[in-house]
C-alpha cells in the first residue's frame, strides 16, 4: 500500500470516528489486529479513547451495516457480552465500523467454557414464530436472504443451501450440482417429527468470534445474525478449532439434544464447509463432498 493510501486510510478513520462519537478526535496510532480473512481490522488509539475498526472499500458499507444490526440484536440478550457499537460510516472510497476496543483472550479453560456454555443457552432460550431476520446479511463475504418463513427445512432449502450450491457452482464446482439438488431434495425427510425451534443465533460462531474479557466474562462478535434452529449454531462451534468439552456439557444442561441431533449437526457442518468452499475454494470441496454423500446415504 502507498503512503497515500496510508494517509487516506488514516484521515478517513479520524473522520469517521469524529462523526461517530459527536467529539473531537486525534489519532495517534492505527495498529493491524487479526480479525479475519475479509475485512482489514486495526486498534485506532487516539488521544481520547481506542476503538477496534473494521475497513474495507465503500462497497463494505451495507456489510457494516448488516453486523452492526446484528450486534445490537445479541447485546443484552444473554450473559454473553457484545462490544458497543460506536457507527459505521463510509465515503466514496472507503467504509469502516468502529466498536468498543474489548481486550479478549481465548476461550480455552474449563471455566470459560462454562460460562459461554450456558450464556449461549440463554440466548437461544429467546424464540419467535417464524424463521429468518428482518434484513439481509452476510456469512463472510456470502449474501444471505432472511426473508420470513414459517417452516425451518422450507427455510434451509431455499434461503441457505439452494443459493449456497448455485454459487459453488458458478465458482466452478460442478461436482456438487447433481449432489447438492439431491441434498436440498432430501431436507424435509430429516426434519420429520422435529419440533425445530426459531431460536436467536450469533450464526456465525467459531472459535475466532468469541473470547473472554479479563473478568471472564465470554464475548461475542462478527455475527450473522438470525432466527432458526439453536443447533446450527452449536455445529459451528465444533468446526476449525473447537471448543471447550466444558461449553457443551454446561449448554446440554440447559438444554438437552433433540431425537436426530447427529444428522441434523452433520448437516448444519456441511452448510458451513459448503460456504468455505464458495470463499475460499478447493481445499474444502473434499470434506463437504464427504459430508453430503453421508447425508445423502443416512436413514
Amino acid at each position: 500500500m502507498s503512503d497515500t493510501q496510508d494517509r487516506d486510510r488514516i484521515a478517513f478513520v479520524e473522520s469517521a470516528i469524529r462523526d461517530a462519537t459527536g467529539a473531537a478526535f486525534r489519532l495517534i496510532d492505527l495498529q493491524p489486529v487479526h480479525g479475519g480473512s475479509i475485512h482489514d481490522c486495526y486498534r485506532a488509539h487516539g488521544d481520547r479513547d481506542t476503538y477496534f475498526i473494521k475497513l474495507g472499500g465503500h462497497t463494505c458499507n451495507d456489510m457494516f451495516a448488516a453486523e452492526a444490526d446484528g450486534l445490537d440484536a445479541l447485546r443484552g440478550a444473554s450473559p454473553l457480552y457484545v462490544p458497543e457499537l460506536v457507527g459505521h460510516r463510509a465515503d466514496a472510497t472507503h467504509a469502516c465500523l468502529i466498536l468498543e476496543h474489548v481486550t479478549l483472550a481465548p476461550l480455552q479453560s474449563a471455566a470459560d467454557g462454562e460460562r459461554a456454555g450456558e450464556a449461549l443457552a440463554v440466548l437461544h432460550a429467546d424464540t419467535s414464530a417464524q424463521f429468518g431476520w428482518h434484513r439481509s446479511n452476510f456469512l463472510g463475504r456470502t449474501p444471505l436472504d432472511n426473508r420470513w418463513q414459517a417452516h425451518w427445512p422450507q427455510f434451509l432449502a431455499t434461503a441457505r443451501f439452494a443459493p449456497l450450491f448455485a454459487a459453488a457452482v458458478a465458482a466452478g464446482h460442478v461436482t456438487l450440482e447433481r449432489k447438492g439438488r439431491q441434498l436440498v431434495e432430501r431436507l424435509p425427510a430429516l426434519f420429520v417429527d422435529d419440533a425445530t425451534p426459531a431460536s436467536l443465533l450469533h450464526g456465525d460462531l467459531w472459535h475466532g468470534n468469541i473470547g473472554v474479557r479479563p473478568d471472564g466474562t465470554p464475548t461475542v462478535f462478527d455475527p450473522a445474525v438470525f432466527r432458526g434452529d439453536p443447533e446450527f449454531d452449536l455445529a459451528m462451534t465444533g468446526l476449525f478449532g473447537g471448543f471447550p468439552s466444558s461449553f457443551y456439557a454446561a449448554y446440554r444442561r440447559a438444554r438437552p439434544p433433540r431425537p436426530g441431533y447427529e444428522i441434523r449437526d452433520r448437516l448444519y457442518r456441511c452448510y458451513h464447509l459448503l460456504n468455505h468452499v464458495v470463499l475460499f475454494g478447493h481445499a474444502y470441496l473434499r470434506e463437504t463432498v464427504r459430508q453430503i454423500d453421508w447425508l445423502l446415504a443416512c436413514r
